[in-house]
């Protein structure tokens, strides 16, 4: 792995520090459980600052406000040094078009800062490291389940331990996982919600994953649709060479559990890498962050993804 390096490493958070939270996607699925989850993040010191889009009128039920005011905001939150990280309150669809309207030139690609979100946000996530270099972080979101519950919610307190203490997370661990492909890979953790990975295929926001550890996990695909994706990413040019390994998380509400395992093992088991399947990083679950971006040893005999650099910079 001789010149592989983390990307640039946002500081990790403090107790005070003020917080972007904002839809890039589809709205809030309510406003009980935004204020929920807003009421979690400032149990643990953080001062979220709601941006428009989360309570934003809509075009189609299932954007929140229009492309212009999710670019606006999202590019706000990025920009202005005031906020620490950046807080997703939702996925569902629409970074794609929240994207196309993106002028990553207004950014400052050397101050990093945290960006937080999963499912849909896989887009922006893959954005951030292709435009800027910066690590980011695939978990959960404001307004969904795993964060709006509470801060006893174990999603919420796995966030928050690599948030505040990021030299505390050196490991992630993933009991109940299975190696469909023994060994051992190094490699930069890439990745997320597979038909959005897909989605970004010939876009200048998409990232082949040579010398990288690649994540995939997906939700409510019938098994020919993921097989229909699974191939396209075997036939997407240059995607899938040179890459070190594959992690599978969930694929909640994907058809019939044993005609899932034997087609990831079928469209994966023949790369001649590790591939270790039924981690608990995605939808549905009681969910890990993921980091994308950061030097990583998969062990898939173990069931184990060690970080070889600090996830995220002290602050």
């Amino acid at each position: 792995m001789t010149g592989l390096r983390t990307l640039l490493r946002p500081p990790a958070l403090k107790p005070g520090d003020s917080v972007a939270v904002l839809c890039a996607s589809s709205p809030v699925p309510g406003q009980p459980q935004l204020e929920s989850g807003l009421r979690a993040m400032e149990s643990v010191g953080l001062k979220p600052d709601v941006f428009a889009t989360t309570r934003a009128d809509r075009l189609y039920d299932y954007l929140a406000g229009t492309d212009a005011e999710r670019a606006a905001d999202l590019t706000r939150a990025l920009t202005d040094p005031k906020y620490a990280a950046v807080f997703l309150a939702c996925g569902g669809y629409g970074m794609q078009r929240t994207l196309e309207l993106m002028d990553w030139s207004r950014i400052n690609a050397a101050a990093p800062k945290v960006v937080v979100g999963y499912s849909d946000v896989t887009a922006l996530l893959e954005a951030i490291a292709v435009k800027l270099g910066w690590v980011s972080l695939f978990g959960p979101m404001v307004a969904c389940s795993g964060f709006w519950q509470g801060p006893d919610e174990y999603d919420f307190k796995e966030l928050m331990k690599l948030l505040y203490a990021p030299s505390a997370v050196s490991r992630l661990t993933f009991p109940g996982s299975r190696a469909l492909v023994s060994g051992v890979a190094e490699g930069l953790t890439l990745g997320g919600t597979a038909t959005l990975i897909a989605a970004n295929f010939g876009t200048d926001t998409s990232f082949p994953v040579r010398d990288a550890i690649l994540f995939l996990e997906d939700v409510d695909e019938l098994p020919f649709r993921l097989d229909r994706i699974f191939t396209q990413f075997r036939r997407a040019k240059d995607y899938l060479d040179g890459v070190r390994g594959i992690i599978l998380g969930t694929f909640s509400e994907c058809g019939d559990p044993e005609q899932l395992d034997q087609l990831l093992a079928e469209r994966f088991g023949d790369l001649g890498v590790p591939v270790l399947a039924g981690v608990n990083i995605g939808h549905n679950c009681q969910m890990q962050t993921y980091p994308v971006g950061v030097r990583a040893r998969l062990d898939a005999d173990a069931g184990t993804l060690t970080f070889l650099d600090q996830v995220l910079a002290q602050g």
